[in-house]
């Protein structure tokens, strides 16, 4: 007999779990100090929805401009072990805006997973007028119980658009529809609890197992972002270098002008990284687009990736991880 199926949701705090002392305000309010037992109790069709049970953990509670590594590290394998389970058809994930791309982006390095793996959050705290957070959670359980999301990967699902963990970003720092796909269109759209997909329901996510083996989050190498800018300084930006290399960094992510471009300023400081052997990348601040490189140039240092995600990969390629930059 086939085992019950279960969409278990994850919750780790944010927004979504804000509260503010003055009530209906959008600003100035606490985040993560509501458990995602309370969140569920907004939603009272979301069993209907899911067309499954329903599990709850809270696995986290912070804000997540505070996300660490040993919270990713506890959520992967978290979400590893759920995947794993024959009873489990799908996974959610409460987190906050403010770094749901990177946990996203993350999440899909380590896990790769055929089974839907969908975030969520909130612009608004739980005890907002119009607070977007219930919303968003039952769109992002529609996606995790619909057929069709399985095999595209990590998804998350922000003011009724989908989006993969590839694309996702936050854009605006108040608004609902604050997230966009770096210049794509959304995977999908949620509507009324239904889903409606970009491409006709196929997958575009290549899943592998979710076997993982991660080394505990403090033996993680430490990676990270330089930026180039007008009045780029040299003597400040080497010692920058120097100062991040004593403390025990082994890669720079270099967030460069336009196409990748950088200040003249910074090339002593890269130079002595290089001859340290600490390992370079180069991406651009600019939203949309991508780096192109001249024909034949061929720099391997130079990442497609969001400088934040960029970052993730290569501290995942250090550690020997089968993923490449890109």
């Amino acid at each position: 007999m086939e085992p019950d199926k279960n969409i278990v949701i994850l919750g780790t705090g944010g927004t979504i779990a804000g509260v503010a002392e003055q009530a209906g305000t959008s600003v100035g309010y606490r985040a993560a100090q509501l458990g995602v037992a309370q969140l569920l109790q907004a939603v009272p069709d979301l069993e209907r929805v899911a067309s499954a049970s329903l599990q709850v953990e809270q696995l986290a509670q912070l804000d997540s401009k505070d996300m660490d590594h040993a919270t990713w590290h506890a959520l992967a394998l978290r979400c590893a072990e759920l995947l794993a389970r024959d009873d489990v058809s799908g996974i959610v994930i409460t987190h906050g805006t403010d770094t749901l791309e990177e946990t996203a982006w993350f999440l899909q390095c380590v896990l790769h997973p055929a089974k839907p793996v969908v975030l969520t959050c909130a612009m608004r705290p739980a005890t907002a007028i119009s607070a977007d957070g219930p919303g968003n959670l039952r769109d992002a359980v529609a996606c995790a119980a619909d057929m069709q999301a399985a095999g595209r990967g990590v998804l998350a699902v922000v003011a009724g658009r989908v989006f993969s963990a590839r694309q996702v970003r936050k854009v605006h720092p108040y608004r609902v529809d604050a997230f966009d796909g770096s210049g794509a269109g959304p995977q999908g759209w949620v509507e009324e609890g239904r889903l409606r997909w970009a491409t006709g329901g196929l997958p575009v996510v290549a899943a592998s197992s979710t076997a993982i083996a991660l080394p505990p989050a403090d033996h993680w190498p430490l990676v990270e972002l330089l930026h180039s800018h007008a009045g780029c300084n040299s003597a400040v930006a080497l010692a920058v270098m120097q100062a991040w290399y004593a403390a025990g960094v082994r890669a720079v992510v270099v967030v460069g002008t336009g196409n990748g471009t950088l200040h003249q300023a910074l090339g002593s400081a890269l130079d002595w990284a290089q001859t340290q052997g600490m390992a370079l990348c180069i991406t651009t601040r600019c939203e949309e687009g991508q780096v192109v490189q001249a024909e034949g140039a061929g720099d391997g240092r130079v990442s497609s990736l969001p400088a934040a995600k960029a970052r993730i990969s290569l501290m995942l390629e250090l550690m020997g991880w089968p993923h490449a930059l890109d």
